[in-house]
């Protein structure tokens, strides 16, 4: 049986070079402000995000593209005044949502027009960690980097990481100014980032923050909440959430399920806990709009794993049994995500630039 919740989630370090102190688990507040189905009742969230706070979580994950824009402003409204300090904040730059398609700007003159604008969003002089949410294939990643680190100097970022890069694009970008973290999806049903992401980021001193940890929802409550999500709710549009994947994909809730009921706790404590395990200098960030769901996400921490249990729950999720894609823009994903060398860029591609 997982053991009681206790009042403060324990602490990690993300990054080998003056890392951020983060709870070793954090709350993704993208479902709070639309795109998992309406916004929520803003007094709610906030609670919730002051509840996290009461327990120990301060690592808060959120973007300029959550809303847009608008979870950016609840998550400054919820942490105003003296608990500002006690928490750290994560946000996201670099993807607008174009006539349902996505479009990437990494250019240096967006990025410090996206961070002024976050500051004002979030109501704050700086955000703890800056990520670059998607890799502007168009421009070199160093000169996003260099950008990125004018912002660091000034005092208005302490910390810069990326999300969904390839190995290469991380080593580059790490050149030009250390990585405290890489945000990348990662579960017992995503895992495309072991083979070569993962090395490279402990090679490197980089901390890992996998997002989406639960399957988007999948590995915590099954095909009845996929079935269940309003129209609205963008993971509908989820390759693995199609019918004709989803009730192949149910077996692999099914075994979940199996083995949290011999080991007492949830199937979302069983999954996340495995996430947990992948090393001390990862922390996850599931999402959740529900008390009750994050006391049962904390506990997941108490959740003991042998090694023999780990291997059996990957067993029920190799890539080869998994249907469907598990982004429904696998092309803006690490997949995809190399940049022009700096030496092939001049002037007249600065020009072209939005």
């Amino acid at each position: 049986m997982a053991a009681a919740i206790g009042p403060v989630v324990p602490r990690v370090k993300l990054g080998a070079a003056e890392g951020l102190e983060v709870s070793k688990i954090g709350l993704g507040c993208v479902g709070m402000s639309a795109t998992y189905g309406p916004p929520k009742p803003e007094p709610e969230m906030i609670k919730l995000i002051h509840h996290a706070v009461d327990l120990g979580v301060t690592f808060f994950d959120t973007s300029d593209f959550y809303g847009p824009h608008t979870n950016e402003i609840l998550l400054g409204k919820a942490v105003k005044g003296g608990m500002r300090e006690k928490v750290q904040i994560a946000t996201k730059f670099g993807v607008r949502l174009k006539n349902d398609t996505l479009d990437i700007r990494g250019d240096p003159k967006y990025v410090r027009e996206a961070c002024e604008a976050s500051l004002k969003r979030l109501d704050t002089d700086y955000i703890d960690l800056y990520y670059i949410h998607r890799i502007d294939t168009q421009v070199p990643i160093e000169l996003t980097m260099e950008e990125l680190k004018k912002l660091v100097e000034e005092g208005k970022v302490k910390h810069v990481g990326l999300s969904e890069a390839s190995s290469s694009t991380i080593k580059r970008a790490h050149s030009v100014h250390p990585l405290t973290a890489l945000q990348s999806e990662w579960s017992l049903w995503s895992r495309d980032l072991e083979q070569h992401i993962v090395p490279t980021c402990r090679e490197l001193g980089i901390g890992i923050v996998p997002y989406s940890p639960l399957g988007r929802g999948f590995l915590a409550a099954g095909p009845t909440f996929i079935q269940n999500l309003s129209e609205s709710d963008f993971r509908k549009r989820f390759p693995r959430f199609k019918p004709e994947n989803l009730n192949e994909n149910k077996k692999i809730y099914e075994s979940i399920c199996e083995m949290a009921r011999m080991k007492r706790c949830t199937p979302a404590q069983l999954a996340l806990a495995w996430v947990l395990t992948r090393g001390d200098e990862v922390c996850p960030i599931p999402g959740t709009t529900k008390i009750e769901n994050l006391d049962q996400n904390i506990g997941a921490l108490f959740v003991e794993l042998t090694q023999e249990e780990m291997i059996q729950l990957e067993s029920y999720a190799p890539a080869d049994v998994v249907k469907g894609e598990r982004h429904a823009f696998m092309s803006h994903t690490w997949m995809n995500s190399e940049t022009p060398q700096l030496s092939n860029w001049t002037k007249e591609n600065e020009i072209l630039q939005p």
